[in-house]
């Protein structure tokens, strides 16, 4: 009995949410999301980064939408019958993620995230926590809290 228990304490099951950029899969742990939104239209700001859509009123609580696809230099297509609004937990801030379309909620092992090829200074690997691949294709698995470390938000209330 204590051989299973300690092969379990070295591998963690988590939960992630995978969704599509385009053709590209990624995914992010479930413990970062509050919600999942349908598509709306975020109103803009003047002057914010490309990848800044504008804002949008949650519960009272002005929060950014990024547009996620322009955020990691990959191509995606925001349809809005498809798109989704992913409510997630930064750090001390909450932000909407615009991803084209939510695929699974899936339970991963720990030993099953391959880590990120090096690809020389032009590529932040901080940017994913690893690779995780799958049946259907390789799935990356988004660092949101490095991705976004500069960003202010608004708190977590």
């Amino acid at each position: 009995m204590e051989a299973t228990s300690s092969a379990q304490s070295q591998a963690t099951t988590f939960e992630i949410i995978a969704f599509n950029l385009g053709e590209q899969q990624f995914c992010i742990k479930t413990t970062s999301i509050r919600e999942i939104r349908g598509w709306a239209a975020a109103t803009p700001l003047p002057h914010a980064p490309a990848h800044v859509l504008g804002v949008m009123n949650l519960r009272g609580s002005v929060i950014p939408v990024i547009d996620l696809a322009a955020r990691l230099g990959v191509t995606g297509t925001i349809d809005s019958s498809r798109s989704a609004i992913v409510v997630v937990e930064v750090g001390t801030g909450i932000l909407g993620l615009v991803v084209d379309q939510v695929s699974d909620i899936l339970s991963i092992s720990t030993d099953g995230i391959q880590p990120v090829p090096d690809f020389g200074a032009a590529y932040d690997p901080a940017y994913s926590h690893g690779i995780i691949p799958l049946e259907r294709g390789m799935v990356c698995f988004l660092n949101l809290d490095h991705m976004f470390a500069n960003l202010e938000v608004a708190s977590a209330a």
